[in-house]
């Protein structure tokens, strides 16, 4: 039988609420799912932070991203993106240059040197994730998906 919440967090008594169980099992596991990858990102002297804004960044591809647009699409929000730029463009994962056309805005761009740092990644981070989630099957993964993104959207 599978531990409860209540019995991993070696809490009594019980949650006051539905609603509150469900947002500290979806912590929990939140915290459960990113312990791993944090080690193996941590092994590149990469946090979980960095290793977003890159993925971000090689998806924009070269058209280069402002720090607003990035912050935008970070999966945790950041308060100091331009912070997290400044630590990878001292590592030259990421080369940053004002816009031509508005030179109040400075863009950035993802280094070969970091799209080289995440080409050794993928992989392990990948099968991280399904070892991780092995133990679900397809449709449960699905439904799971489904249900996050329902709790992720408000009417």
């Amino acid at each position: 039988m599978l531990p409860s919440l209540r019995q991993e967090l070696k809490q009594n008594k019980p949650f006051a609420s539905l609603e509150e169980l469900v947002f500290l099992s979806a912590l929990r596991t939140v915290d459960r799912l990113l312990e791993p990858e944090a080690v193996l990102l941590r092994a590149h002297d990469l946090s979980f932070a960095q290793y977003n804004v890159l993925r971000i960044l090689r998806g924009a591809r070269d058209a280069g991203l402002s720090c607003g647009e990035i912050a935008e699409r970070m999966v945790h929000r950041d308060p100091d993106v331009t912070r997290l730029l400044d630590r990878l463009a001292a590592r030259d994962l990421v080369q940053r240059a004002r816009s031509e056309n508005d030179r109040r805005v400075v863009l950035s761009w993802i280094t070969y040197e970091g799209l080289a740092v995440l080409k050794t990644l993928d992989a392990p981070i990948a099968s991280l994730h399904r070892e991780q989630l092995s133990h679900m099957n397809r449709e449960q993964l699905e439904t799971l998906a489904e249900l996050l993104e329902v709790a992720r959207t408000r009417p």
